[in-house]
């Protein structure tokens, strides 16, 4: 299965958590002490290596801040 290595522009991100809530396993929290200069708590992962690129937090993401790319 391939694996994803994500980035994200966090300075255009408003905190939403769709990609939290639709990630299929579970590997993206936002964190309550780390914020944008805009005031919105930015998304981490817990664990780069259990992404499958599956893309389904990018397609969510309504401002289009979520890159995924396919690692081998």
């Amino acid at each position: 299965m391939p694996k994803g290595k994500l980035t994200f522009d966090y300075e255009h991100c408003k905190g939403c958590g769709l990609c939290v809530t639709f990630c299929p396993v579970h590997i993206l929290y936002q964190d309550k002490n780390a914020m944008n200069s805009q005031g919105y708590n930015l998304i981490r992962i817990t664990d780069e290596d259990k992404c499958i690129a599956c893309a389904t937090c990018a397609l969510m993401c309504p401002d289009s801040i979520i890159t995924v790319e396919v690692r081998k």
